[in-house]
């Protein structure tokens, strides 16, 4: 059975769901919304967690010490009920454990502890992994939330930004059947900053693999923005579904495989193992501004 949480302060109310600890909803004090409301005619993900890979594997297949399972995109945290573990007026942390079904496709025993905890006009989304087990714990992990697109209070027509807090012009990733294809393709940031335009994503999610730094703004010219700082996740992408009304900015420790890759999921791009009874902690914070 779900069990739903709602947060919140003087400024913002979080709502997150116990199936995936997705967030459903982030609202600011006068009523406006800046998470997409997962409108099933274009996608029903909201604020997805990503866990144990992010993106596709070959033929939705994965080895593991050389034995295959199936795994499809994204990995399964996001379809699975979490347990309650802890909350206050201002934070819920939602545990997954390993069970008969996670065991069945990722022979591992793990916690995955996702908690939302907010501070003034910011919020913080952290997932923390750990390998309950006495072996090797190859994983990925990855954010994927969806924020409006225009954002509340612009208009339709309003330029949109992304601007990298590091002013960097990362290299570009494109997909071919979901999985990353190789070789770096030019940057489209300029000095930092890209221009939004929904055509950007008619070839599917643009992937920067390294190089975007550890914060971004996303703001409408002239109007609302919102800040985001990033913690141990080294991979940036940016997706929209053709058309919809949001944009998904995705911070991840991992990637698809590539494209003629290995099935391995110790071998997948920026793929992270853990030695018996450690610890990772992933997590991004975002802030309101206006």
């Amino acid at each position: 059975m779900s069990t739903p949480s709602r947060i919140g302060n003087e400024y913002l109310t979080v709502d997150v769901s116990s199936l995936g600890a997705e967030m459903q909803a982030l609202t600011t004090k006068d009523g406006r919304s800046w998470l997409w409301n997962g409108d099933a005619a274009f996608w029903t993900g909201r604020s997805p967690i990503l866990f144990p890979m992010v993106g596709r594997a070959p033929e939705d297949t994965v080895t593991i010490d050389g034995k295959a399972y199936s795994m499809g995109q994204h990995g399964f945290a996001r379809r699975s009920e979490f347990v309650l573990a802890g909350s206050s007026p201002t934070m819920c942390r939602y545990e997954l454990a390993a069970s008969d079904a996670t065991r069945a496709v990722y022979p591992f025993e793990f916690t995955l502890a996702v908690e939302h905890a907010i501070e003034g006009r910011s919020l913080t989304v952290s997932a923390e992994v750990t390998n309950r087990d006495e072996k090797p714990m190859p994983f990925g992990l990855g954010f994927h939330s969806a924020f409006a697109w225009p954002l509340p209070g612009a208009s339709a027509d309003a330029a949109h930004t992304i601007t990298l807090d590091n002013g960097a012009e990362p290299a570009l990733a494109r997909l071919e059947g979901g999985l990353v294809r190789p070789g770096a393709l030019p940057s489209p940031f300029a000095a930092g900053r890209l221009v939004l335009d929904h055509s950007m994503f008619n070839e599917d999610a643009m992937i920067f693999p390294q190089g975007a730094g550890n914060g971004l703004r996303y703001a409408a010219e002239g109007g609302p923005a919102m800040h985001f700082s990033f913690e141990n996740l080294p991979n940036l992408a940016l997706w929209q579904k053709p058309g919809a009304p949001f944009l998904c900015i995705e911070p991840w420790h991992g990637t698809a495989a590539e494209l003629g890759g290995s099935n391995d999921l110790s071998k997948r791009p920026y793929s992270q193992t853990l030695v018996p009874g450690a610890k990772s902690r992933f997590a991004f914070t975002l802030e309101i501004l206006g």
